[in-house]
């Protein structure tokens, strides 16, 4: 059947053909994914349009794939953190969902708490094995959609579940029935779909998916997990990494919708975050992410930056209070005693804090010149220096402005300058901690102990009188 697209207003072939291929042997993509080497990026030069939704947005699994990766969370820290994430999703639920377990009754416990508070967005969802028994309890808390896990690749079906490709897809689509009928609409997690047979599985499996949600008239979300995070997002790479391709074949050959369509990837490569926005640009309304990115081993794709992504890519914060995020950094960090390493964007307590004299110079004629954009305004954070052996005088003076109190404890009126005779005092004191093989960067703690033992020996000069 032909049609005219809506995106393109070209003829286009909407019908296709992918029959289920049930080998006997897996396919285990041993070319690219030797085992005993880095995982090779192939290319085929087979390029695939870039499609925007209108509306993109953001999902949680903190809760979830958040919760399995470390010392489990005390119920009203989640409640808190659940506050926040609404708060951060701004009037217009961009962090659309979240997700929880509700196999313990701690679990159940917060997952009650948070219903309580009555907040529209994020909608909790939950996550379950395929068993009967826990649609029932996903059903008695009252919640309406849970995720179920679909494995996809050739890797979990032969080698994991002992079946071969058909009893796979019989069991699933049996599973996503024992859903329906218990009044829970399912979410199918195609997990490891990044080594799966992308055209002799995964398309005539969702396929499937697809039939049955057009027969019973509800809406199946498909989410699409980069679950050893080997997706990378160039044009004209292979299936089953590309992510360009995994999108666009799952709606031009399955015909998934976009809102119907969910990316969620790890950051083995580094890649969470690009691979992300590359599933947005090529058809996928929600990318699933987690907060700080913590989650299975090198983590998920951090929300933090995906609501950076989103500002960048729009134009617009669309209501989202960015400033949130210096808040749950600050509960994770202060109330939960979780360490963010330091230099980690947008959280990390040295974000923006800089070490080099000629950075703190450039911050102290404009703070433009060496700041990412105005942490102020967007995330409520002053823009800082710390003192270490490259700092320099100019360093030192930009942090005795950042601290007016102190300036005020020692009788001097700001600004002050690198030629100041405050700054050259402490400099030379700086320099012989350095001298004397010191390491570490100067904490505030010291720089007040010996700024105190200088206030007495403080002459009149440029920064003003003792």
């Amino acid at each position: 059947m032909l049609d005219i697209s809506p995106k393109t207003n070209l003829l286009e072939k909407k019908e296709y053909s992918y029959e289920l291929q049930d080998v006997v042997e897996p396919k285990l993509y041993r070319d690219m994914y030797s085992y005993d080497e880095i995982p090779k990026v192939v290319w085929n030069h087979r390029k695939v349009p870039m499609n925007m939704p209108d509306d993109i947005w953001i999902t949680d699994t903190t809760f979830r794939d958040g919760m399995q990766s470390r010392a489990p969370y005390e119920t009203e820290d989640i409640v808190e953190i659940f506050k926040l994430m609404s708060k951060l999703g701004g009037p217009f639920g961009l962090i659309r969902q979240s997700e929880f377990f509700v196999y313990t009754k701690k679990d159940r416990e917060a997952v009650e708490k948070c219903l309580d508070l009555g907040l529209k967005f994020p909608e909790i969802t939950t996550w379950i094995r395929a068993k009967k028994e826990d649609f029932q309890l996903v059903k008695s808390l009252g919640i309406k959609e849970t995720g179920i896990l679909v494995s996809c690749s050739d890797y979990h079906i032969f080698k994991k579940m002992k079946k071969n490709r058909r009893q796979a897809m019989e069991f699933y689509l049996e599973t996503i029935r024992d859903a329906l009928e218990t009044g829970v609409v399912p979410r199918c997690h195609l997990e490891d779909i990044t080594r799966a047979d992308f055209y002799g599985f995964v398309v005539p499996f969702v396929n499937k998916i697809m039939e049955l949600s057009e027969e019973v008239g509800v809406p199946i979300k498909i989410r699409a997990c980069d679950t050893m995070g080997y997706g990378v997002p160039y044009p004209g790479v292979a299936l089953p990494r590309s992510v360009p391709g995994i999108i666009y074949g799952l709606q031009h050959y399955s015909g998934v919708p976009s809102e119907m369509l969910e990316w969620h990837g790890h950051n083995d490569f580094y890649k969470a975050v690009v691979n992300a926005s590359t599933a947005w640009m090529y058809g996928c309304c929600s990318v699933n992410c987690s907060l700080l990115g913590i989650g299975e081993r090198t983590g998920n794709i951090p929300l933090e930056a995906m609501v950076m992504e989103y500002a960048s890519l729009r134009g617009s914060t669309d209501g989202m209070d960015t400033k949130v995020i210096t808040e749950i950094a600050e509960f994770f960090r202060d109330r939960m005693g979780y360490e963010i390493p330091p230099m980690t964007p947008f959280v990390g307590e040295d974000f923006n804090v800089t070490r080099a004299g000629i950075h703190a110079d450039g911050l102290m004629k404009d703070e433009e010149i060496y700041n990412i954009f105005d942490t102020r305004e967007i995330l409520g954070r002053e823009p800082g220096v710390a003192i270490s052996k490259t700092s320099g005088a100019a360093g030192i003076a930009y942090w005795l402005n950042q601290h007016p109190s102190v300036l005020t404890r020692l009788g001097l009126d700001g600004p002050i300058s690198k030629d100041s005779e405050i700054v050259e005092n402490l400099k030379t004191w700086v320099d012989g901690l350095y001298a004397d093989n010191r390491t570490t960067s100067l904490s505030n703690k010291e720089i007040y102990g010996k700024l105190a033992e200088l206030k007495d020996e403080l002459r009149t000069g440029e920064g003003g009188k003792k």
